[in-house]
């Protein structure tokens, strides 16, 4: 779909963490993009979306969202798992656009379905994957480009935190009631496109889900194997007391390790914005190493740049440029998280086909 006049209008629909820390003001900041519309029930979200931004229509559902659809070009839809198809589809079909939070769906077949309404309206539908643009993956992306650990022989990837307990007030990602809950959904989104990102599809998966606190999976290993050897382990757990390091690739030429999460997240938390001076730099102590045991150097961690993927979703309505995230790696990312659940109910490695 093509937008024929700046700003392209856009609607967010959803307003807990997602939606107020990871697009709302993302979106407020990028050039060409305009936030209208905040779509939200909540009486207390309601309150905060129109202290931040005074000029913002806020208003409680789809129904009257879809009635100003004429007056938008864009939605992004950052609700509970669940209900993104739902959404993004009534979106879609009154004439928007659509950027959808990860993951888009559970399954492949409606990741696809999505994707085939999206083409035949002539709209764009774009996942959200902004850890692409996470600073240390960008220094790692560079570095394996570069041959600067020669032949890639293992990769590693983590995201794990300590949460010994189920929170108080459980949300919908720890409720079993509700479709794509558990730590798969939550952050296996993540590890996998990164790792797709930078390999391609695999030829088999095998995968380990534990529920160590309560009834979804909040300890999972998963494990994707490529021809000609390379092999990729992703950790994602909310019961790591103490963490591992967040990357550590080996190659025949050395390896780089690095240890912490991207400074971004926190950032945005505290109510900071990409326009200020600093934005995604990470202090020198958490720079990762390259080489060996024998003389490893501290590698500058490339500024973290979550502001791209919305610059490159108005370059995509705009100017018809290449969408910054494809429905394809959406299908793809599917793909691999319905072998990791069907090998972790085997036990079993599952092929990719």
């Amino acid at each position: 779909m093509h937008v024929d006049a700046e700003p392209v209008r856009v609607a967010v629909v959803g307003y807990g963490l997602g939606g107020s820390v990871f697009h709302a003001p993302l979106v407020s900041v990028t050039p060409r993009l305009s936030l209208d519309v905040i779509v939200t029930s909540h009486s207390d979200r309601q309150a905060a979306a129109r202290q931040r931004y005074p000029g913002v229509a806020v208003v409680d559902g789809m129904d009257e969202l879809l009635a100003r659809a004429g007056d938008l070009d864009l939605a992004v839809v950052t609700v509970p798992n669940a209900a993104h198809v739902a959404v993004a589809t009534a979106a879609l079909a009154a004439g928007l656009s659509v950027v959808i939070d990860k993951p888009v769906a559970p399954g492949a077949a409606e990741v696809e379905a999505v994707a085939d309404m999206a083409g035949a309206l002539g709209r764009l539908a774009v996942p959200y994957h902004n850890r692409r643009w996470d600073g240390d993956f960008r220094t790692l992306r560079r570095l394996v480009c570069d041959g600067a650990v020669g032949e890639v022989w293992r990769f590693e990837s983590r995201f794990e935190r300590w949460r010994p307990a189920v929170p108080d007030a459980p949300s919908w990602k720890h409720d079993p009631s509700q479709a794509a809950g558990g730590i798969l959904f939550d952050l296996g989104p993540h590890l996998i496109d990164q790792a797709v990102v930078l390999f391609g599809l695999p030829a088999s998966v095998y995968a380990e889900m534990p529920r160590r606190r309560g009834a979804l999976d909040d300890d999972t290993f998963v494990a994707l194997s490529y021809p000609g050897g390379l092999i990729v382990h992703l950790w994602m757990s909310s019961r790591a007391a103490q963490r591992g390091p967040r990357f550590r690739v080996l190659g025949s030429e050395g390896s780089y390790v690095k240890w912490g999460l991207d400074v971004q997240e926190d950032a945005l938390r505290a109510g900071h914005l990409p326009t200020e001076p600093g934005w995604g730099e990470e202090p020198p102590g958490a720079w990762g190493r390259l080489g060996s045991d024998e003389g490893a150097e501290a590698v500058p961690t490339l500024p973290g740049a979550y502001q791209d993927f919305y610059r490159g979703v108005a370059a995509s309505l705009l100017d018809g440029a290449a969408p910054p995230v494809t429905m394809t790696d959406a299908v793809i990312g599917a793909r691999i998280i319905e072998a990791v659940i069907a090998s972790a109910a085997t036990g079993t490695a599952v092929t990719i086909g």
